[in-house]
């Protein structure tokens, strides 16, 4: 009971108690309420609100909400992310939206995170605030760029195109400069596989003046690989096997980047075999091992080899191989001297040009093989140790000389075909391997030849008389004129000292003139030997008769004079009349004064006098 009755008492006490009825001004003074009464309010339906109430609304207002009429940069939590755009809290009356595209440097962005904004317009039709992110960073953006650059700073940047030199990078809502060379340490080929990327970059340099930024991704990788370099030239050794990835590849070699380090195989440690570019053997951002073979003192020099992680080819050349074996292989290089044959992978062999024809008159090795044919030919030497073979193709076919006397016996004639020309001769190939020289004075009997070309052509077939032949030597010696009688041996009869001819003065040369007797004769008359009977000289075209006065078979000199010939006949007339004048003499026994008398008249009229 005891216990009820304080249960009682203690319910009594936390009772709540009943207060006094309020009375209204409405109530308590009805006439002042309905004479102070806003009728306005009561048709707009606006409540009345107490003054104390209101104060605190606008204090809570100020506390908790921004000021939507300035333009400074305020801080927002981000409350729900669209397709197209993200919400933005910023503890305005209503909530902002961004256009998503703003934060494409940011791809991680996530309901949650803080983002800076600015009001771009304060409501728009729906009565949402528009912000701007892009504004906002802009107005931050070079407050932070100048910090990073100052400090060092790693910052993240979007790609946002490709541009002359380079590409345009969004930092902080700055539009930054990434120049090509910047990019990567190793040469880009693709440059637009970076845009629309999100990359980290140092800030390189900034013109306060216009406004410009540059940065760099190779300053970054550059750190990290200065300290690799370190540590891989440190350690490096000659005839030590390193991986690499081929950087660059050019006409004359290989660059290989062994991780910071960049070494150069040269195109001859490529291959055990002759290659005509790198290419053949390797290709860009391959990775391979190579072997170091050496380097400067500071080790920033480095030669490397990738053929000499294989085995040389001579070494795995088989035993059996000997002299006198055939052999077939390509060929690879051409030179004036000859040619090289790969008879295996890395094994070359050397076939001099005089052993590609038994002919003694060299010619070009191009004018036997060609880079690619497949030939056949015999080893005439090999040394392993120093890795040399010479081979022959020659030695295939039987020595023509072996029975050259039986085929080409002295005086024989025979026809070939011009070959070559010297300055001295012409060579002429009767078959092959077999070619003989006829000098330039066995061309023709007649004619003044200065060059064999004069008179014939490489191709053209000429007759020719086998002239000398030495076995031993392995040298014909031909003549052409001699397979057709000397025209001289005719001539020196038909055009004997003397003979009188008839012809034309062709040319007025120095010393005198020139007359063809026909196409071999052409003789030289001197100036003195031109004068006519009247005393003028006989002029260009001017016909007239000549004597010969000179002959000379050996040199094929002809000299004739006009001159000799109306002299000739005026010496005959005074011997005719000496002779008459003594008959006369006789018959009429004059005195001895007379016939001198006589004799003197014909001496003068002889010597020009009478």
């Amino acid at each position: 009971m005891a216990e009820k009755a304080k249960q009682a008492e203690v319910e009594a006490t936390e009772a709540p108690k009943k207060e006094a009825p309020v009375v209204s001004e409405a109530q308590a003074n009805p006439e002042k309420f309905l004479k102070e009464f806003n009728w306005h309010n009561y048709q707009e339906g606006i409540d009345e609100v107490d003054d104390k109430q209101l104060k605190e609304f606008e204090k809570l207002v100020a506390e908790n909400f921004v000021d939507t009429l300035n333009d400074e940069v305020v801080e927002g939590t981000v409350v729900h992310i669209s397709d197209r755009d993200a919400i933005i809290d910023i503890n305005a009356k209503s909530e902002g939206v961004i256009s998503l595209n703003e934060f494409r440097y940011n791809p991680n962005l996530a309901v949650g995170d803080k983002v800076e904004v600015l009001i771009d317009v304060r409501e728009d039709a729906t009565g949402q605030l528009v912000l701007s992110h892009r504004k906002a960073r802009v107005i931050k953006a070079w407050d932070r760029v100048n910090a990073a650059h100052d400090s060092g700073e790693i910052v993240n940047g979007f790609v946002k195109c490709r541009t002359k030199g380079g590409m345009i990078v969004d930092v902080f809502g700055i539009e930054a400069f990434l120049p090509g060379s910047q990019i990567d340490v190793k040469p880009i080929r693709d440059y637009d596989q970076y845009v629309n990327k999100t990359m980290e970059f140092k800030v390189v340099k900034i013109n306060h003046e216009f406004k410009n930024v540059v940065v760099s991704h190779k300053a970054l990788i550059e750190a990290d690989i200065e300290i690799q370099k370190k540590e891989i030239i440190g350690q490096l050794e000659k005839g030590q096997v390193l991986e690499g990835v081929v950087k660059n590849i050019t006409s004359y070699g290989v660059f290989i980047d062994l991780g910071g380090v960049d070494g150069l195989v040269h195109i001859t440690d490529l291959s055990w075999s002759r290659i005509n570019h790198p290419n053949e053997i390797v290709e860009l951002d391959q990775k391979l091992n190579v072997v170091i073979l050496d380097f400067d003192e500071n080790k920033s020099r480095i030669q490397l080899g990738l053929k000499q992680l294989s085995k040389h080819p001579w070494e795995a050349l088989a035993e059996e191989v000997k002299v006198g074996d055939k052999v077939k292989g390509k060929v690879v290089v051409i030179a004036d001297y000859g040619a090289f044959i790969e008879v295996a992978d890395g094994v070359e062999g050397l076939i001099h040009v005089s052993e590609m024809s038994w002919s003694t008159h060299l010619r070009s090795a191009q004018d036997f093989v060609s880079v690619g044919d497949e030939v056949e030919a015999v080893i005439l030497t090999l040394d392993r140790e120093d890795r040399k073979m010479s081979l022959g193709i020659k030695q295939l076919t039987p020595d023509p000389w072996t029975d050259i006397t039986g085929k080409y016996p002295l005086a024989s004639k025979h026809t070939g075909i011009v070959r070559n020309f010297t300055n001295f001769g012409v060579f002429v190939e009767l078959e092959e391997g077999i070619d003989g020289l006829i000098y330039i004075s066995d061309l023709s009997w007649t004619k003044k030849i200065k060059h064999p070309s004069e008179f014939c052509a490489v191709g053209d077939k000429l007759e020719v008389i086998v002239l000398e032949l030495d076995v031993e030597g392995r040298k014909l010696s031909l003549g052409h004129k001699q397979t057709t009688e000397n025209p001289w041996d005719k001539y020196e009869t038909e055009f004997a000292l003397e003979t009188v001819h008839n012809a034309s003065i062709a040319e007025i040369v120095d010393k005198g003139a020139t007359v063809e007797f026909n196409e071999d004769i052409v003789a030289f008359v001197p100036s003195r030997h031109l004068e006519k009977e009247d005393g003028s000289k006989l002029k260009k075209g001017e016909a007239a008769e000549f004597k010969i006065i000179e002959f000379n078979k050996e040199f094929k000199r002809v000299v004739a004079s006009h001159t000799a010939v109306f002299k000739a006949e005026e010496v005959a007339n005074v011997k005719a009349a000496v002779k008459k004048a003594a008959s006369a003499a006789a018959e009429a026994k004059p005195t001895l004064g007379d016939a001198n008398d006589a004799l003197q008249a014909l001496k003068d009229k002889m010597d020009g006098k009478a």
